[in-house]
């Protein structure tokens, strides 16, 4: 059973910047899709980023051009870099991996933004 750990939520004033990482127990590179997910209180979860192998990374209309997905297969790590942060980004942020047939989430990271 693969693990998938996130860290570097926090508290952020509007504006300000966060790097979430998702460490993972796995060899990522064998996931065809990556991505970042997040939940905010008491709305559905929804795709923030996603990089599915051969292509390129999608993001949500609400991030774009502010949010920024990267992987570093050698230490089986994805980043969520987020500037320009809006209180709107308020959420639990989940980290995601995939392919045919397996699926695994980490319990996800909190991430504030006041206004």
């Amino acid at each position: 059973q693969a693990q998938l750990v996130e860290s570097g939520g926090g508290l952020v004033q509007a504006g300000g910047s966060l790097r979430l990482s998702c460490a993972a127990s796995i060899n990522m590179s064998r996931f065809a899709v990556m991505a970042w997910y997040r939940q905010a209180p008491g709305k559905q979860r929804e795709l923030v980023a996603r990089f599915i192998t051969g292509g390129s990374t999608n993001y949500a209309d609400s991030v774009k051009g502010r949010f920024t997905m990267l992987r570093d297969n050698a230490k089986n790590t994805l980043y969520l870099e987020m500037n320009s942060l809006k209180p709107e980004d308020t959420a639990v942020y989940y980290c995601n991996v995939a392919r045919v047939g397996v699926d695994y989430w980490g319990k996800g990271t909190l991430v504030t933004v006041s206004s």
